[in-house]
């Protein structure tokens, strides 16, 4: 596919990034924090607390109530659909970054701890797809089938003037609550370079540095018929299986009810593949144009493949340790962060080593807790667990973060404000700003890490644990 497409619309015409990347996904988030870490400043700003904090006693159907309409309010509506226009996207993140020469980028599928390696590589980071909320005006949580032809709409509207893109919608219960009867969330996947990143790589970043296009390998059953459009039930990111989606499953049950929901009207739609690339994948024609660009501008592109989030988080944080190390400092300060709670400034201002969990789910926490089993101890460990807002048979209770937490030797803290309220009371991503201002001064900033260790610690330290470099 070629790297230039030529859109029906002007240049510029459509609706602005900022309204079009949804408020609280992750590429938006983990754009936001890198540009700040690359200009030297925090995320103070990110996120205030919202109308929302104040139902967090109110009874569930209240805060449903108050979570759809607050999602309502900045999602997409169908007309709005046919402004979408992803170059402008794209241009609009690339432009969140200082204006200078960069060493390197790292692109790709959205984990923070891509960010931390970035932010210790002095680099940007982009990513290889953004999420979109469209209104679903007549919409219910337990009709995922509704909630298909809906999408399906809304898809064709966005593809007719983004034909570079394929779009995978979402429907998740467990990972999004009452929003999924509200909205639907639409993932644009490119499936080529997009001009504004191709004109950023080629005039902000040096001569011949390395790229690194990093890739989450996991699965989920799909249904795609072929027409840019593909239909996910449930998602890996909601720490269920793809079972647990089945219309007799007790965790279902459990998801439909807290969310406002009736597991007896539960009809899902049938699946065209039951082992494609869930949402957080990149598109191999993605990494294809990204790698011919590559290849004819003199970069080298490597790709790092991760089979769950915790694999690659273990690796950038043993990676942090040896570089804080090896500019004399201790390394023995862990932070463990969560979903929207991380600074990428903060944490290198303070010398932390960072451990990024995807979310606060059971299954998430243990993969740090089995890190942090087979790591040397820490002096300390402050624990920033993201509330997410609803409950699910999936997450993790707070004694599971109190575990955590415990493994450090003088230090052990798990933030009350996050924890009070958990699971429905959210924080926003300044909370951990906050948190890490406490923490002493580690200072100067280690000097960049060299593209080839960190290559090498991949390589070596990600083997054992599933993770492959090319």
């Amino acid at each position: 596919m070629p790297e230039v497409h030529k859109r029906p619309t002007a240049e510029g015409a459509g609706l602005a990034g900022d309204r079009v990347v949804a408020a609280g996904s992750a590429a938006r988030l983990l754009v936001a924090v890198t540009a700040r870490a690359l200009r030297g400043d925090d995320c103070g700003d990110l996120g205030q607390l919202t109308p929302l904090s104040r139902f967090t006693a109110a009874p569930e159907p209240i805060r449903r109530a108050a979570a759809a309409r607050a999602a309502t309010r900045v999602a997409l509506t169908a007309e709005q659909t046919t402004e979408v226009d992803a170059e402008r996207a794209a241009r609009w993140m690339v432009d969140q970054y200082p204006h200078r020469r960069y060493p390197g980028a790292v692109l790709g599928s959205p984990h923070a701890a891509a960010v931390h390696l970035a932010v210790a590589l002095g680099v940007p980071w982009l990513p290889a797809a953004f999420e979109m909320s469209a209104h679903w005006t007549q919409g219910a949580v337990d009709h995922p089938s509704a909630a298909l032809d809906h999408g399906a709409a809304l898809a064709a509207r966005i593809l007719a003037g983004n034909p570079e893109l394929h779009v995978r919608q979402v429907h998740c219960p467990a990972s999004r609550g009452a929003l999924a009867g509200a909205t639907v969330s639409l993932v644009a996947r490119w499936q080529a370079l997009p001009r504004a990143y191709a004109r950023f790589l080629a005039d902000r970043v040096v001569p011949g540095a390395p790229l690194l296009l990093v890739r989450d390998v996991r699965t989920w059953p799909v249904l795609d018929e072929g027409r840019g459009h593909s239909f996910q039930l449930g998602s890996p990111t909601s720490g269920l299986d793809p079972v647990d989606f089945h219309p007799d499953a007790h965790a279902l049950r459990q998801v439909l009810r807290s969310a406002g929901g009736d597991g007896a009207r539960w009809e899902p739609p049938g699946v065209s593949t039951a082992g494609e690339q869930a949402e957080h994948g990149v598109e191999p024609a993605f990494a294809d144009s990204t790698r011919r660009w590559a290849g004819r501008h003199g970069h080298g592109l490597h790709e790092v493949f991760y089979p769950h989030p915790g694999a690659l988080s273990a690796v950038v944080a043993d990676l942090y340790r040896h570089w804080l190390r090896r500019a004399g400092k201790t390394g023995d300060r862990l932070v463990v962060e969560c979903g929207r709670m991380l600074d990428p400034w903060q944490v290198v201002r303070a010398g932390l080593v960072p451990y990024w969990c995807e979310n606060a789910t059971r299954r998430s926490v243990e993969q740090a807790e089995w890190w942090l089993a087979g790591s040397a101890p820490f002096s300390s460990v402050d624990v920033l667990p993201d509330s997410p807002g609803m409950r699910s048979p999936a997450l993790a209770g707070l004694p599971q973060w109190l575990a955590v937490a415990a493994f450090g030797r003088r230090r052990r803290a798990l933030d009350r404000t996050a924890a009070r309220g958990y699971p429905v009371a959210t924080v926003p991503t300044r909370r951990a700003t906050e948190v890490l201002r406490n923490q002493p001064y580690d200072l100067p900033v280690p000097p960049p890490l060299a593209a080839a260790e960190a290559l090498a610690a991949l390589r070596s330290d990600g083997a054992p644990l599933g993770l492959a470099v090319t």
